[in-house]
């Protein structure tokens, strides 16, 4: 919220980006769908799987990493491409958990909107955007206590999502989480990155689309997975797996980027 609250409408996300992310994440799901079916052969697994390889950690640590790469001026520009994605994300997730988990009931229409409306991240995107467009400005106690709680966020759902780890599941899950992140940290950031160049995005727009999306996997896909009933424990690896080695592999991926003159 704080952060969208603070930028320029002027500076937001070119809409060819937005709907560029918007396709390739639809092409990367329905990729990813058809994969699962080979990556383990337990049904009640594959949508944790599928979630956990497409849906990154935007709105938190993708937009930390364009916070610190380009300042307000990178925030503004990713916000709307974030808002458009974390709506997708929801949609698709409810989506794949549905199918996997035998829950036919979760693929209606009226729960997955309504699932939508009350997800937190969509609402404080959709309360932040008056204040971004009529260039409205937050108390400073409102806005310092935001920022307080933007920072304990991240490690609040880590916390969290970490009493449920289990070294137990991760001997059991061996062969899938490996996959999982190389999935989820290489492959799907690097075909982003080379689809976006290849269609003429450069600089601020293309680092972007490589920040965003080499986030590691959602903490809420855990939530989302217990509410479902689903193997809670293979999606908190999945989310402490990614964690950990996007901090290797988004360096990587910036220095040799920016040594390729791309960024």
């Amino acid at each position: 919220f704080t952060s969208i609250a603070q930028t320029n409408f002027s500076q937001m996300a070119n809409p060819r980006l937005i709907l560029y992310g918007i396709c390739a994440t639809l092409i990367a799901f329905l990729i990813l769908e058809c994969l699962a079916n080979y990556i383990t052969p337990h049904k009640n697994q594959r949508g944790i799987i599928v979630q956990g390889a497409f849906r990154a950690n935007m709105a938190i640590v993708g937009l930390a990493y364009v916070n610190n790469a380009y300042g307000s001026q990178g925030i503004a520009a990713a916000a709307m491409y974030v808002a458009c994605l974390t709506i997708l994300f929801n949609i698709l997730a409810v989506i794949t958990l549905s199918r996997s988990l035998n829950q036919g009931d979760s693929l209606r229409p009226s729960k997955v909107i309504l699932g939508i409306i009350k997800n937190p991240l969509i609402i404080g995107i959709t309360a932040a955007l008056p204040f971004a467009a009529y260039n409205w400005s937050l108390p400073s106690t409102l806005l310092q206590t935001g920022q307080y709680l933007a920072q304990l966020t991240l490690p609040l759902a880590l916390l969290c999502t970490g009493a449920s780890l289990s070294l137990k599941g991760q001997n059991q899950e061996s062969a899938v989480l490996p996959l999982v992140a190389l999935l989820r940290l290489i492959i799907i950031p690097a075909c982003f990155t080379l689809g976006g160049y290849w269609l003429g995005f450069r600089d601020q727009e293309l680092a972007i689309l490589f920040l965003i999306n080499a986030s590691p996997t959602a903490a809420a896909s855990y939530v989302m997975v217990r509410a479902m009933g689903g193997n809670g424990v293979l999606a908190a690896n999945i989310i402490a797996i990614t964690t950990l080695g996007s901090l290797v592999t988004t360096s990587v991926g910036a220095t040799l980027l920016k040594n390729l003159g791309w960024l």
